[in-house]
């Protein structure tokens, strides 16, 4: 397991949003994580937003970027909580085609050897929308970088093996 370093690299294509009724570019530190991992990774930063805690609002740009055909992954940060605010689990189930719950239990226990039993708040998820991914992660910087380092990193790299999401691209609107 691990990266075949004699196999090309392909880059994603991925939207970066930032669910906060509160966060500005000026301070959002966990969009900057993400975008400063993605690229880092060598891969391709194809838009970013912020949106309020507001479930049309964010079920829209989802809908905005599974429509764009230069969006072939969505990095979502914030709003997977318990609070009556936190809806980004409900934005993404009005416009998924097919769950993927192994990566919220994959970023869970991940998230358990960190912070404990406190990881049971987070309704971390994600899915396949029109032939485009969507990852809702929590908003704090060290969530994205579990997810990122411990699931994204990997899974987002073609050269992954046995397997990764990027070799399914191409199938995901199959029937």
């Amino acid at each position: 397991m691990g990266i075949d370093e004699s196999a090309a690299f392909r880059p994603v294509r991925i939207a970066v949003l930032t669910i906060s009724d509160t966060r500005t570019f000026a301070d959002d530190r966990s969009g900057d994580r993400l975008v400063q991992r993605l690229t880092d990774a060598g891969h391709l930063l194809t838009d970013r937003a912020i949106v309020p805690d507001d479930v049309d609002t964010i079920a829209a740009q989802f809908e905005a970027w599974i429509a764009a055909p230069g969006v072939e992954v969505i990095l979502a940060t914030g709003g997977t909580g318990v609070t009556g605010r936190d809806v980004t689990p409900e934005a993404l189930a009005r416009v998924c085609d097919k769950e993927i719950p192994g990566f919220g239990e994959l970023f869970r226990w991940l998230s358990y050897a960190k912070i404990g039993t406190s990881t049971i708040q987070s309704r971390a998820t994600a899915g396949v929308a029109g032939g485009t991914y969507i990852f809702a992660l929590p908003g704090s910087t060290g969530a994205v970088t579990d997810a990122w380092d411990g699931i994204l990193a990997s899974q987002l790299d073609i050269r992954h093996k046995p397997c990764n999401f990027v070799e399914l691209m191409g199938r995901l609107q199959e029937r």
